[in-house]
């Protein structure tokens, strides 16, 4: 049978692993929007150009255009969730970690106790 102790700190790592996962899904959100943002830039500046086929079809360029803001927009408002999950997860980890350094504070203080006790009692039987 495993300890408060051994399943807190096995919480805390699982804690850790979850906000390191939202973090990460933030970032790849972030990196989505601004690519999104770049290709939008780009086919504006095509859209401008001789060469470009904008001109025979400026629907299919607007409607492209228009679909990587829409990328972007998503992209921000999953960024902006991912963020309130990584708070979340901050905050879940930071109260585990609390209750596991207290268990362990306390075991190391009933263990010094126990061990004063010994010596002691080893002190008495000596006399």
């Amino acid at each position: 049978m495993t300890s408060r102790k051994d399943r807190l700190k096995k919480l805390v790592k699982v804690q850790e692993q979850l906000k390191a996962l939202h973090e990460t899904r933030h970032a790849g959100f972030l990196a989505a929007a601004a690519a999104a943002v770049s290709e939008a830039k780009e086919l504006i500046e095509h859209f401008d150009t001789r060469s470009s086929l904008a001109g025979l079809f400026p629907e299919l360029y607007h409607r492209r255009i228009a679909d990587a803001f829409g990328r972007q927009k998503q992209n921000l408002e999953n960024a902006r969730q991912e963020a309130a999950l990584i708070a979340t997860a901050t905050a879940r980890t930071n109260m585990v970690e609390r209750a596991y350094k207290d268990v362990r504070r306390r075991d190391e203080r009933e263990r010094s106790d126990r061990e004063r006790l010994d010596l002691i009692t080893q002190k008495r039987r000596a006399e």
